[in-house]
């Protein structure tokens, strides 16, 4: 069997598997619908742990089919026939899991989990973020640009609740937490118990996890005088060690979610006050990123920063972050100049973000989400 014929194989049985999960939707909506008297047909729902035909591919050749299938596919839609491989069954979900690296070695996005892992130290991810105003609502897509059909690959996406009680900012809007879920390493959590209302009983899905973790705080200065300029920012990220960008060091990677979607949860409803934890690294400095300055332009009199082509349009959203370094570091000059993150405009509620090495996806997503917010204060 030739390798084409393989990755088409592979093709038909993801559309049967997406069609069995349609099928039982439109099946479970029928029979909700119909009266008590009738008796709903028995139908098998998948389990992705179920071992197949194919589990019995030999290893060697397991391997062979996996490697070429991963180098092959490099980016969206092609790169879906790795997932493909990892949705056969048990076996090549191991074999796909040991040989797709993260995006910090391979510079490439693949499972969920890839999204809480560092970007790539060398070049950065390219995204960019489409704001829906009528909705309050901003998705993040993988790509330098919007394409001209509806094919754009969705990373994340967030909602803005305006209700005072789940705001995570000051008065002024000029500070804002950034929460997650999942810890990004066990070793560098240290609770501290306290009550918060922020998610309600509400939550996103019922199989994660209720805890919430303190893991960044983006800070805006405030603009006193009213000088003209643009805004200053800083980001706390307390989440990653400040030895994460010194010689030899390395950015917490998560390699999995703290619970598989697959598994049923144990309760049925969450209390309304959930148990909130601050995550910190013990006894290591946490990485601080700030602003770059940018340089008042005196024929086009505004101010200008380098975005190498990639924001066209002028905004006071538009910032590049970089690490905050104290003499005392001794961090290279090339370290220290690295754009961490960017953001910036290219059109009508369309705007760029590109992120690298220690910055993960949804941090860097959390980070730009904040700059939509109005801050009459910093301007």
């Amino acid at each position: 069997m030739s390798f084409k014929s393989i990755v088409r194989e592979l093709k038909e049985m993801k559309n049967v598997i997406g069609s069995i999960s349609r099928r039982g939707e439109v099946e479970g909506r029928h029979w909700r619908n119909r009266t008590r008297s009738h008796i709903a047909p028995d139908v098998v729902p998948f389990d992705p742990n179920q071992q197949g035909q194919w589990a019995n591919i030999p290893p060697e050749l397991l391997l062979d089919i996996v490697h070429r299938v991963e180098e092959s596919e490099t980016s969206f839609p092609a790169r879906t026939a790795v997932v493909y491989c990892a949705s056969v069954c048990k076996s090549w979900r191991e074999v796909t899991k040991e040989i797709v690296k993260t995006p910090e070695e391979c510079g490439r996005l693949t499972f969920p989990i890839s999204l809480k892992q560092p970007g790539p130290r060398e070049s950065p991810i390219h995204c960019f973020i489409k704001r829906d105003r009528a909705n309050s609502v901003f998705r993040l897509y993988f790509g330098l640009t919007p394409s001209e059909d509806v094919s754009d690959k969705l990373l994340l996406a967030a909602k803005r609740i305006r209700r005072a009680t789940s705001t995570e900012s000051n008065f002024l809007g000029t500070k804002f937490t950034i929460y997650d879920s999942q810890p990004p390493s066990d070793a560098a959590i240290q609770h501290r118990g306290r009550l918060s209302r922020r998610f309600s009983a509400k939550q996103v899905s019922p199989t994660v996890s209720a805890c919430n973790y303190s893991i960044a705080t983006v800070s805006y200065e405030l603009n006193v005088l009213r000088t003209r300029g643009p805004r200053r920012m800083h980001c706390a990220m307390h989440s990653i060690p400040f030895s994460s960008i010194q010689e030899g060091g390395s950015a917490p990677t998560p390699t999995s979610f703290p619970q598989s979607f697959d598994e049923r949860p144990s309760k049925a409803k969450e209390p309304a006050v959930n148990i909130s934890s601050s995550v910190s690294v013990p006894s290591q400095e946490p990485l601080v990123l700030k602003n770059k300055a940018p340089r008042w332009h005196e024929q086009l009199q505004c101010w200008c920063l380098n975005f190498k082509g990639r924001v066209t349009v002028a905004s006071v959203k538009n910032f590049q972050l970089a690490a905050a370094v104290d003499p005392s570091h001794n961090i290279p000059a090339a370290v220290q100049e690295t754009t961490i993150l960017q953001f910036g405009k290219i059109g009508k509620d369309i705007f760029t973000m590109d992120y690298c090495y220690p910055l993960s996806a949804f941090q860097a997503f959390a980070i730009c989400l904040s700059s939509f917010d109005t801050k009459s204060a910093c301007e």
